[in-house]
């Protein structure tokens, strides 16, 4: 029997920030920007590193928070841009999983970590009808492909084939 579909018990302990509870398998997501916040949980005066994603759902209908980058996460994140600094760590593709075992005072218990393997994107083509129509709709709706192709890779020449196919629509 899976977990998919259970509700984690500290779902009830309701956060603004991102927690293993909300992790349910290694998950994908684009850092837009990290900036020095104080804590949204009132509970300190601390300043923290926190991530937030161009991604506005973890699921669909569950809204993506915030995440706090601990001393770990916010090496790793140094790691995957070559910069120790905040304002160099956006449009950066990260997996998001739970590790079970991260030691927090005497306790062990289950923390999110980001992989220390960028994460492979997907390339676009006309083959995934499904994506290519949400990439024109992007298009028609934009006017670029950076929505897009901050989220899959698409070839020089896909990129003029959406924008002829738009073009033959609107004419």
């Amino acid at each position: 029997m899976t977990d998919q579909g259970k509700t984690h018990f500290r779902k009830a302990f309701d956060s603004p920030y991102l927690s293993s509870a909300d992790i349910t398998e290694p998950t994908m997501l684009t850092v837009s920007r990290v900036s020095l916040e104080p804590d949204h949980t009132k509970k300190t005066r601390d300043l923290f590193n926190t991530a937030h994603f161009v991604e506005k759902e973890l699921r669909p209908g569950e809204k993506l928070k915030p995440m706090i980058l601990n001393a770990t996460n916010s090496k790793m994140m140094r790691n995957l841009t070559g910069s120790a600094f905040l304002e160099d760590w956006q449009n950066v593709r990260i997996t998001v999983y739970v590790e079970p075992n991260v030691k927090f005072g005497k306790e062990s218990v289950e923390g999110l970590r980001i992989s220390s393997k960028a994460p492979a994107r997907n390339t676009l083509t006309p083959a995934n009808a499904k994506q290519w129509e949400a990439a024109k709709a992007a298009f028609k709706r934009d006017g670029n492909l950076d929505a897009v192709l901050s989220r899959v890779d698409i070839s020089a020449e896909h990129q003029e084939q959406i924008k002829a196919e738009c073009e033959q629509v609107d004419a």
